[in-house]
């Protein structure tokens, strides 16, 4: 058709070659995304530590994405949820394992995380948590790497400011329904207290419902006669048992562990919850550059501010998101993890030893008029 109209042989050979070229290029399929697993609590009372952490890793995400992705692919997630339900759990699990996600995110409970990971571990996908810290979890050579320190780290760093605040004879209470995080974080604890000279007095366990008794929590706490009070639970447990025990012991010392540290705990806890001890992985009153550039974005999306989880997402997703950048064709995700550090997180450098457990510095607050108060 073309000779008929004129054009000659040379021109012809140069307009075919080009349609042939946009014809290749149009059917040449679409560059498929990196396909990342999230999963955590997203629904049920605890669920607000779950939902932060996706926030932080959708915003990190998107941020990549954004600036071109790993080498022009775009990274996309598929988002689980474990409603703290072993049964949900593991069903979540089988669904990323069966996607062939390159890595998951999460979980955030150790509760969980005993459940999820032997599945992501059998399955060789790459796993990173920012928030479990129970001691089964650290020192081990597996998929399983982890941005927060342990419930050792933890526990003795509050024997310590709770002793010097003059509380020898401390009364714990703690949910069963994460045992795997609050029995090691208790038993770092009393370890830790005995240590000191001072002791646990009473050990009080109970399984999160909304119809638990808390205010019977706290009165089996009270019978010890002890001179301080800790929760190792939630943050809307926390509240309830601050309730119970503003109700019953007005001037007694309150402390929660890091479970609880999320702006849920003082939206729910209001008056009760003035002077709780607690302690976060990051600093609140953090004016750098970097963390202020970070927390006006995620403001800016999400129409609140960051928490604990949310922040150690976001260091758990540049972890991630450095690593598939960096990843060599055939590389697995767990190799150019350990080859791609140190990692630059929000406020603190990020090195995992062989095992992929790190130690990350945190930060004693007190509530105090509705503010979580650093101090010193």
């Amino acid at each position: 058709i073309l000779l008929h109209i004129g054009l000659p042989m040379k021109k012809v050979s140069a307009f075919l070659i080009a349609i042939a070229a946009v014809l290749a290029a149009c059917s040449e399929k679409p560059v498929e995304p990196i396909r990342i697993g999230f999963i955590g609590g997203l629904s049920g009372p605890n669920s607000d530590n779950g939902q932060s952490g996706l926030n932080g890793l959708t915003l990190a995400v998107e941020q990549f994405n954004r600036a071109g992705g790993a080498n022009g692919r775009l990274v996309e997630i598929m988002a689980k949820d474990d409603a703290q339900s072993k049964e949900t759990a593991q069903a979540s699990a089988n669904q990323l394992v069966t996607a062939k996600v390159e890595a998951v995110v999460g979980p955030f409970t150790s509760g969980m995380a005993a459940v999820i990971v032997p599945i992501t571990g059998q399955a060789g996908i790459f796993q990173i948590s920012p928030t479990i810290t129970a001691m089964e979890f650290q020192g081990k050579d597996d998929n399983l790497y982890r941005i927060n320190r342990t419930t050792r780290d933890n526990a003795g760093d509050y024997a310590k400011v709770m002793y010097s605040r003059g509380q020898k004879r401390i009364a714990v209470a703690y949910d069963l329904r994460n045992r795997s995080f609050t029995q090691s974080w208790l038993d770092e604890f009393r370890t830790a207290v005995e240590g000191l000279g001072a002791s646990v007095a009473a050990e009080v366990s109970y399984e999160s419902s909304k119809d638990a008794d808390f205010e019977g929590v706290v009165t089996k706490m009270l019978q010890s006669k002890p001179d301080g009070l800790l929760f190792i639970s939630g943050a809307l447990d926390v509240a309830r048992l601050a309730q119970a025990a503003r109700k019953l012991a007005p001037r007694l010392p309150i402390a929660a562990s890091e479970w609880a540290a999320t702006e849920q705990l003082i939206d729910l806890g209001g008056e009760v919850v003035e002077g709780l001890l607690i302690v976060q992985n990051y600093d609140r009153d953090d004016a750098s550059p970097r963390f202020k550039e970070f927390s006006d974005a995620y403001f800016k999306r999400f129409q609140r501010n960051p928490g604990y989880s949310s922040v150690s997402t976001y260091d758990a997703a540049t972890v991630v998101l450095t690593a598939l950048k960096n990843r060599k064709p055939g590389e697995p995700v767990k190799a150019a993890v350990a080859r791609s550090g140190p990692y630059q997180g929000l406020q603190q450098e990020i090195v995992f030893d062989s095992n992929g457990d790190t130690i990350r510095k945190v930060y004693f607050t007190e509530i105090r008029e509705g503010r979580y108060r650093r101090i010193d």
